[in-house]
């Protein structure tokens, strides 16, 4: 069965726009859109990748947006570029984005304890959803008043990625704000919750107003929307089985992003053109705020130093990872789910730049191959991502 639906799944392929025939990649080398898509779908092929959408950046443009396969492997209903797609971790880069234009009107300072914008102890207020705003472990803690909006978006908050991580599950800092990096959702979302209280705002009409609405995303949510019901992606197990859709999240800055392969699009295009922010700000967000040398981003590997990353200068900026190339600067993030596996890296000096979400436990797998094809990207931190290719498994 998988083998059948594998085998005729490679025909549907959909073309956003036939911009243009060629790709120019860092090196200034070309390939044509042909070739590109010849190599995306022997790379399916191989790694068994049930759905894949794509798009390449040439001089800060779109010039390539395809989606390739299935948005569920047992109907065989075609993935399109306005197919929903749960974002997983795309999340984060989209609200550094909003963040950073709230610095820019005055409204916050990334370097002002977040706790002193609250008139009471973010403790005593009382929870609003099912468990992301429940602070009161915060009580006996005297840390968690010394993180700010920059510790949360360079992932240097203290704060464990999720409060379930710890064996107690109660939510505190690990370490002293500012000191370390450590990979940490639970700081976006309390940043997040601080804005909501802040502004009168929730992350959806913020989302709306500053990022969504400008940048003309029709089709992204922080929360799953009635109008998604017609054409959304399943996350596929490896084996091709797919997932249930969670549609009940509540709106989460870190991890709740429901979007397309065309919003998604004119985000990163909104970035590099500097529709969003200033360019003075959008340097800002790019600017290396703490160095990683973790071997790698997550699990056991994390607590475990290396110089194997030094070359790149692996670093955090504000909602975006970082590295150093000889094309100027990476700024990249990844998604990670069940079923659903993302990356994005813009270099912001060339305009060049890749998208690439796919609704496949096995998408991570051909992520090195591929971006060594479409763009000579071969900088992206692999092994630091986990992308172990399909071939080493």
């Amino acid at each position: 069965m998988l083998k059948h639906l594998l085998s005729s799944f490679f025909c549907l392929c959909l073309t956003w726009s036939a911009i243009g025939q060629a790709i120019t990649r860092l090196d200034n080398s070309k390939i044509t859109t042909a070739a590109l898509d010849a190599k995306i779908q022997q790379l399916m092929r191989a790694a068994q990748v049930h759905g894949l959408a794509v798009a390449v950046f040439n001089q800060n443009q779109p010039v390539y947006q395809k989606t390739f396969g299935y948005k569920n492997a047992l109907t065989k209903e075609p993935l399109t570029p306005t197919t929903n797609i749960y974002g997983a971790s795309l999340s984060k880069a989209v609200f550094a984005v909003l963040v950073m234009k709230l610095v820019e009107e005055g409204k916050l300072d990334l370097d002002k304890p977040l706790q002193s914008y609250l008139p009471k102890p973010i403790y005593t207020y009382t929870p609003a959803t099912k468990w992301h705003d429940h602070y009161q472990d915060l009580k006996q803690d005297t840390l968690y008043q010394k993180i700010t909006a920059r510790m949360c978006l360079a992932h240097t908050s203290g704060f464990p990625n999720w409060r379930w991580d710890l064996p107690d599950e109660k939510l505190r800092p690990l370490f002293t704000p500012g000191l370390q990096y450590s990979y940490s959702g639970e700081g976006l979302v309390y940043l997040q919750v601080v804005l909501e209280k802040l502004l009168a705002q929730s992350l959806e009409e913020m989302m709306r107003q500053k990022v969504f609405g400008p940048a003309g995303m029709v089709n992204s949510s922080y929360t799953w929307q009635p109008r998604f019901e017609k054409d959304y992606s399943l996350g596929h197990q490896a084996n091709g089985t797919p997932y249930q859709k969670d549609k009940d999240n509540e709106a989460r800055a870190a991890s709740t992003l429901e979007t397309t392969l065309q919003d998604y699009t004119l985000f990163t295009q909104a970035v590099l053109q500097n529709k969003l922010l200033k360019p003075a700000t959008t340097k800002a967000m790019f600017r290396p705020q703490i160095r990683i040398r973790s071997v790698q981003q997550l699990g056991p590997l994390r607590l475990r130093d290396s110089t194997a990353n030094d070359g790149i200068q692996l670093s955090y900026g504000l909602g975006w990872v970082l590295l150093q190339s000889p094309y100027g600067t990476g700024a990249f993030k990844e998604g990670h789910g069940d079923g659903f596996q993302h990356y994005s890296i813009l270099f912001p000096e060339t305009g060049t730049g890749i998208l690439l979400m796919g609704n496949s436990d096995n998408t991570e797998s051909i992520f090195k191959e591929l971006l060594e094809y479409a763009i000579k990207d071969s900088y992206t931190p692999w092994y630091w991502e986990n992308y172990i290719p399909y071939t080493q498994k």
